[in-house]
């Protein structure tokens, strides 16, 4: 799941992926509809990987609760909270801080949630692939590190 290429744009609905970049911008396409537009540097983007949710201690990046509510749901999509239980619903997931997300933010992160299901990109097989990069990227970092600890514990050998 690879949220960096997905876009919101300020007045725009939905959600938007990028195919390519432009003189003037980018080139995105719809999630809900397929259609392309060029999405000037003028207008307001913000990709997912750069959102976050007001947490009770910290900040909660929004792919880990999206991965939250779709383990949940068996990756499933899922009906939109009534006004009232937004709250309630989001906290079941992760412990948010209810003075700062506003129900209308709750409301919106379930849209997408499901626009993502719909769109193949929120899979069980999405997760476990970007899991296992991670798991890859920490090893190779270690080994990395043993390396250069080596170098410096025999100068010599280097």
């Amino acid at each position: 799941m690879d949220l960096k290429i997905i876009f919101t744009i300020g007045g725009k609905p939905g959600l938007q992926k990028l195919v390519a970049k432009s003189a003037s911008g980018v080139i995105v396409e719809s999630l809900i509809d397929g259609k392309r537009f060029n999405a000037y540097s003028s207008y307001k983007i913000s990709s997912l990987e750069d959102i976050s949710i007001y947490g009770e201690n910290d900040d909660i990046p929004l792919r880990e609760v999206l991965i939250k509510i779709a383990e949940a749901n068996s990756f499933g999509e899922v009906e939109i909270p009534k006004k009232d239980d937004l709250i309630t619903v989001l906290n079941s997931f992760i412990t948010i801080d209810t003075e700062r997300v506003y129900e209308s933010d709750i409301k919106k992160l379930f849209s997408w949630y499901n626009i993502l299901v719909k769109s193949s990109i929120l899979t069980e097989e999405s997760v476990k692939e970007e899991e296992s990069e991670d798991v890859e990227k920490e090893v190779s970092k270690e080994e990395e590190k043993e390396a250069i600890d080596e170098k410096k514990e025999n100068p010599a050998e280097a």
